[in-house]
């Protein structure tokens, strides 16, 4: 029978039995030094002098003896019938072990600055502009309820998977993802988004940054240039930048990026990376012109274009347009070779964030190039949650899912929508989006006039307010509209309108 494991530290410390310090000594010394620099925090327990003896192969005496000296001196603690533990209040001398600390740890950060390359410090300066307040569930964007997945069916499926895992799981499992779980998703996308592709053509991911980083590094080269949507999602700037990729900030208006626009400042781009379906964070849909225009580009310029399909399965009303890898498969009669767009799709927007879990669709000339280059980049992502996924969707969870959280999520942005209106409406502006989990409100000109988006986010944040300023994502911030994301995807119907309110009270403070 195994026992109930004891929490305490693993001891990196060996006794010399040749030398002519004595081992309790050796033991004393050592220990201490742990404590002083750090490696042993006050609170944490030490093994029982038993089981250090054994595992120190000396005499129980030897450790006893270290040990009590340790307790004299003030390092150590005891407390009946529990065990031994690091003094909670420590020597005097550990004040200059722990300003020797301090002092090494910002000597090594100033080193540190001082020894990136210039993409690493413009990585971290992309790192400095996120938000910085918590996720309070009104009005924190990007989030979904998770309180709505239904994870005793997850748990099901964790356990059929796993309790007695299939030899083709455990032994060489293909470098693109777990077979059965990439027949699914194809079996998905040609139903749901029309998308035309075969299982050898998903590769899986742990995201949309990720496959990005993945793809960019893969089909361009460091120098090339790459559209991207002004305003847009930062989380790819940095995958893209860290392949050497220069950007062309191109500006989106109400039917999606402007090819023209993308055309007059850079033609010969190597690739577009845009969300036609539901453009982050403005939330418009690209329209059939623009893609078709988008289409074109590519193909004249053999260009690629990478589509993130961001959020296209909470569409709440209308007819959804073709993706641009199923548009251009029906244009060109699906011949192989022809594609120029690579699919982008994320689990983590439609079950859970931290599942982590997203997937690719290439071309079909490109699978050998990208079974091949996985294999030298990275391997494989974590097969533990991805035959639980594929039984998840056989059994057709994930289909009533997301048709149940449709409602539920077109629900709360009519409450939003409402709320705004009611209380928000000599604020802010508002187009609600069909599809998503936010919704992008702008400042009307007099609040733009008395305070800036980032003010406001600040000021909510006091009020347990959650919203990301919308100038965030623009990369020319003198010409960045002001305004909001609100997100309503893991906010309550009844804390929407009480979240107005309080968003209100923030505007009037703020304008007065």
């Amino acid at each position: 029978m195994v026992g109930k494991p004891t929490n305490t530290p693993l001891l990196d410390v060996v006794l010399d039995k040749t030398s002519n310090e004595s081992l309790q000594h050796q033991l004393f010394s050592q220990l201490r030094e742990m404590v002083l620099n750090g490696r042993l925090q006050p609170g944490e327990r030490l093994p029982s002098t038993r089981s250090l003896a054994k595992e120190l192969a000396c005499s129980r005496n030897t450790v006893l003896g270290a040990f009590d000296q340790l307790l004299a001196e003030g390092y150590l603690e005891g407390l009946s019938g529990s065990g031994t533990y690091i003094s909670n209040e420590l020597p005097d001398d550990i004040g200059l072990a722990s300003a020797k600390s301090s002092s090494y740890r910002q000597a090594a950060s100033d080193a540190n600055q001082r020894g990136l390359s210039k993409r690493g410090e413009q990585l971290a300066i992309m790192q400095k502009e996120k938000r910085a307040h918590k996720n309070h569930p009104a009005f924190s964007p990007g989030m979904t309820d998770v309180e709505s997945f239904p994870f005793p069916l997850w748990a099901r499926s964790l356990s059929r998977t796993w309790r007695y895992p299939k030899d083709d799981l455990l032994r060489n499992p293909d470098p693109c993802g777990y077979i059965p779980l990439r027949k699914e998703i194809a079996d998905y996308l040609r139903v749901a988004r029309g998308i035309k592709c075969d299982w050898q053509q998903i590769m899986i991911t742990s995201g949309a940054r990720q496959a990005t980083d993945f793809m960019a590094r893969i089909l361009l080269d460091s120098g090339d240039t790459a559209w991207f949507e002004e305003p847009g999602y930062p989380g790819l700037k940095g995958p893209l930048h860290s392949a050497g990729i220069e950007m062309a900030f191109v500006p989106v208006d109400d039917e999606g990026l402007s090819v023209q626009a993308g055309r007059s400042m850079a033609e010969n781009a190597r690739m577009a990376v845009v969300s036609p379906s539901h453009q982050y964070p403005l939330g418009v849909v690209m329209s059939l012109r623009r893609r078709l225009e988008l289409l074109d580009w590519a193909e004249e310029n053999d260009a690629w274009i990478l589509e993130d399909d961001y959020e296209s399965e909470f569409r709440f009303s209308g007819k959804p347009i073709s993706s641009l890898q199923g548009l251009e498969a029906e244009r060109r009669g699906h011949t192989q070779g022809a594609s120029r767009v690579v699919y982008l799709g994320s689990f983590s927007k439609v079950l859970f964030h931290v599942l982590r879990l997203g997937y690719l669709v290439v071309p079909e000339h490109l699978v050998d190039a990208v079974r091949f280059a996985r294999m030298l980049m990275d391997e494989r992502s974590s097969l533990l949650a991805q035959p639980a996924l594929a039984d998840f969707m056989a059994e057709g969870h994930f289909s009533s899912h997301i048709r149940r959280m449709r409602k539920v999520y077109a629900q709360r942005q009519k409450m939003l929508v409402q709320g705004i209106e009611k209380y928000l409406s000599d604020y802010l502006e508002i187009n609600p989006n069909i599809a998503g989990l936010h919704i992008t409100a702008y400042f009307t000109d007099t609040v733009s006039e008395k305070t800036t988006d980032r003010e406001i986010v600040a000021e909510a944040d006091k009020m347990n307010l959650s919203a990301s300023p919308l100038s965030l994502f623009y990369n020319n911030k003198t010409t960045a509209r002001q305004g909001l994301l609100l997100g309503y995807g893991a906010c309550h119907q009844n804390q929407i309108e009480s979240g107005c309110k309080r968003l209100a009270a923030v505007f009037k403070k703020m304008t007065d």
